[in-house]
């Protein structure tokens, strides 16, 4: 593996994700050597990862090289790798490129989609939590309109247009409004042949609102303008099942070849952690330092971490912002603990929420300050277009917006890797 024997202490950070990026980006690398661990070499940034499954983005704009974040850090090191076991009792930790020691684990390795043990679903839904996933949605979106010019066979045809995105949470409010402007503004374009009043885009929610978290008021308002570009909202409807071509709820069936599911997430710890640390979601428990308890030296942050505080008895919420200041809070609790300083305790700093619902339409909730409609989308845009890494990126992202508001356009509508559903049940199974 080449990492060079060091009289600094080791830190190894398991995910270069948001909480992992700060980490290691803030970290005093003249105190400690410091090693990240990714199964990618780029971060990626999430909130923007609909918009590269709808061919508003490519994905190189929101996602970035870890190597280069890092080139001039001093005593840092990337290695790419999975984790397969880690062992706290020897301060080591298995991975696919070999056994690493350590004297600090921090474990910053996200979320994955969960699919509540439905096999079916999860076999054949499509999640969204990656750049490859993001990918594979555009693919088969394009995919299932090119076999539907192809079919004479009116159910067939509608069961291929048919998009049905479950949960409406951000994720799946702005995607639902993303794919209604492409039916809108570009399909139609594209598929001359094709009558797109007979597409239909369902969103489907468990609980009584969409943007559960959000305040009353801006949840109305998103399903206002849900309802404007053509979405049909179901509300206190649940998925039962799915078999590639029907989803059965309990109120009634809907046909479609693309099911879309954000309906929740859940950690996937790496082996090795004690059942009595697990919380619900797979969390790993953590005090106010972001320790584990009961194991030194061992750390986790960002949306596996579940660390209880006054202001969040449940656990902080499993979103970027929580994972960034999560991550810079233990780089300077491990410079205070390197100098023989006091520790501080964490506490998280809720910057607000927004969500986006197509063109010149958002929600926006900031302390003290809630607004809807066109100036909320403007900060929404600024926010996001500062947030991503890298001067690149936000110059391309900044014109492909500008180029999209005023041309109605996404040309990013390419099948450069076509998606097939039985050869990823086969990679899966192997």
């Amino acid at each position: 593996m080449n990492i060079p024997l060091s009289n600094l202490p080791r830190v190894v950070i398991v995910g270069g994700g948001f909480g992992g990026l700060q980490l290691a980006r803030k970290i005093d690398s003249s105190k400690y050597q410091v090693v990240l661990l990714d199964k990618h070499n780029y971060h990626t940034f999430q909130p923007l990862l609909y918009q590269v499954a709808t061919a508003g983005l490519e994905p190189d704009s929101i996602a970035y090289p870890l190597r280069k974040i890092f080139k001039q850090k001093a005593n840092f090191y990337f290695r790419m790798s999975e984790v397969e076991e880690i062992h706290p009792e020897k301060k080591e930790i298995d991975t696919s490129i070999g056994t690493f020691t350590y004297d600090i684990l921090v474990l910053a390795t996200g979320t994955v989609t969960n699919f509540f043990g439905n096999k079916d679903i999860e076999r054949l839904a499509m999640g969204m939590k990656t750049v490859p996933e993001a990918l594979n949605i555009r693919s088969l979106l394009l995919q299932n309109f090119e076999a539907a010019l192809l079919t004479d066979d009116l159910s067939e045809r509608e069961s291929l247009m048919n998009v049905v995105i479950v949960g409406a949470g951000p994720t799946g409010v702005e995607l639902a409004g993303a794919i209604a402007e492409l039916k809108a503004h570009v399909l139609p374009m594209d598929y001359p042949d094709l009558d797109f009043r007979r597409m239909n885009i369902h969103l489907v929610e468990g609980s009584s609102r969409v943007l559960p978290p959000m305040a009353v008021e801006s949840s109305e308002k998103a399903a206002r303008y849900l309802e404007k570009l053509g979405v049909q909202v179901w509300l206190n409807t649940r998925v039962m099942d799915y078999d590639g071509k029907t989803i059965t709820t309990d109120k009634q069936p809907m046909h479609t070849q693309t099911l879309i599911w954000a309906a929740g997430v859940t950690c996937n710890p790496p082996g090795g952690i004690p059942a009595d640390v697990i919380e619900r979601g797979n969390r790993i428990r953590v005090d106010r330092y972001s320790r584990v308890e009961g194991f030194e030296g061992l750390y986790a942050i960002g949306d596996l971490a579940y660390m209880e505080t006054p202001k969040y008895p449940k656990g902080q919420p499993q979103v970027a912002q929580p994972a960034i200041q999560q991550g810079v809070h233990l780089a300077k609790n491990l410079k205070n603990q390197a100098l023989g300083k006091a520790l501080v305790p964490f506490e998280y700093k809720d910057p607000g929420s927004m969500a986006t619902v197509g063109r010149s339409r958002a929600v926006c909730e900031l302390p003290g300050f809630k607004t809807q409609g066109a100036f909320a989308w403007f900060i929404w845009l600024v926010v996001h277009l500062m947030a991503l890494v890298g001067w690149r990126n936000r110059a391309v992202v900044f014109f492909n917006w500008a180029y999209n508001f005023f041309n109605y356009n996404r040309d990013i509508r390419l099948i450069i890797r076509p998606y097939n559903r039985v050869q990823r049940q086969l990679d899966e199974t192997d």
